[in-house]
């Protein structure tokens, strides 16, 4: 196992910058994934960690070495792709054994590593089989077992449950879960599936335009985004944006005047908007947090015809056109019975607000929000 810290990572291709002055500091033993969308320089961050590039300036280490003129194969580190790349004319035991008998490694110790990884990975029956002859859920548990038998500091995972079906994809996340909670090895995993970001990270790293945008624990960085970007690329639906100008109402209170509506802006957030009155602001909302207002109350109610119904089992997604012309999305209880057209009325969860300006994108009450979690 390694700690692994990236310092002021850069890479170029000719007048392209893949990854721009990224440092970000990946735990011994942590599940780190590195999530965005396509393009935005995740995979380039990973080959450059495994080898595979060479960065056009900045730092790696891994564990105490600085491993940047290190080749591929003397980083201590084991790849996955996401493609499996099997051996076709070798036998599963043969692709595992393959990365070991490149390194001169002992007959006994090939053959007991082999088989204790085939064990873990339940595949006894599979060994001596070829790649063709497999599922693409085998053909996954093989390619991690190559990856396992090499005993590495660091697994580098690139995007390696893409090529499957939706149901193997949610059974294979809870077999990495498990492997990596028996192994314990350092792990860097890309994905743009925010789905297994939230499920497999135990640290998550937000990625767009070759640089991070925020990192952290998933839960933390989900409820509390420091920017637009990452509020609206993790969740789905994604987070609701509802812009506005900031003003006072009648006994002086923080308003967000939505046109032809208005937004109460709980009092907890006032000393980090103050500086906004007169100033356009956006108010975010994921739409789990959206509720119809069923109890009468009049307060903070924002009134809203329903456009869409969709019906997704454990919940059913609305999409409502409120009465400022904006479009936004609810996801309520999959009991709730609306049509197409009905005119209901929104509550906001004041717990979950965000707030951001609109030029920058970064939030404006992002430390209030963090501190309230912590102390929730």
């Amino acid at each position: 196992m390694a700690h692994v810290e990236l310092n002021e990572l850069v890479k170029e291709f000719d007048d392209v910058t893949a990854v721009d002055g990224i440092s970000l500091d990946i735990p011994d033993e942590s599940f780190t994934v590195l999530v965005g969308p396509s393009g935005c320089g995740k995979t380039t961050t990973l080959r450059l960690i495994a080898g595979l590039e060479r960065a056009t300036d900045g730092e790696i280490r891994i564990g105490d070495e600085v491993v940047n003129d290190q080749r591929a194969y003397e980083r201590d580190i084991a790849m996955v792709f996401q493609n499996y790349a099997l051996y076709p004319h070798k036998t599963v035991r043969e692709n595992m054994r393959f990365g070991l008998e490149q390194h001169d490694t002992a007959e006994d110790i090939i053959q007991d590593r082999v088989a204790e990884a085939a064990e873990l990975l339940q595949i006894e029956e599979l060994l001596e089989r070829r790649p063709a002859e497999l599922s693409g859920g085998q053909q996954q548990r093989v390619a991690l077992g190559r990856a396992i038998v090499r005993d590495p500091a660091v697994f580098l995972m690139d995007e390696p449950l893409s090529n499957l079906d939706a149901k193997l994809r949610v059974q294979m996340r809870a077999e990495l879960n498990k492997l990596h909670d028996e192994l314990s090895t350092t792990t860097v995993y890309v994905t743009h599936d925010q789905v297994e970001a939230m499920t497999l990270a135990d640290q998550i790293a937000v990625m767009d335009n070759g640089q991070i945008q925020q990192v952290g624990a998933p839960t933390h960085v989900y409820s509390n985004p420091q920017n637009m970007f990452v509020a609206g690329f993790l969740g789905s639906p994604s987070m609701n944006f509802l812009e506005g100008t900031l003003g006072r109402d009648s006994d002086g209170k923080l308003q967000l005047d939505l046109g032809t509506d208005t937004h109460d802006v709980p009092a907890e957030f006032a000393d980090e908007l103050e500086g906004y009155i007169g100033e356009r602001v956006v108010l975010g909302i994921r739409p789990e947090n959206i509720s119809l207002n069923q109890d009468g109350i009049a307060a903070n109610v924002h009134p809203a015809t329903v456009q869409v119904v969709e019906p997704q089992g454990e919940k059913t997604v609305l999409e409502l056109d409120l009465d400022t012309d904006q479009t936004i999305k609810a996801a309520v209880d999959p009991d709730t019975t609306v049509e197409m057209d009905d005119s209901v009325n929104l509550r906001f969860d004041r717990d979950s607000l965000q707030y951001f300006d609109p030029q920058t994108g970064e939030s404006l009450t992002y430390e209030t929000a963090s501190e309230q979690k912590v102390t929730a």
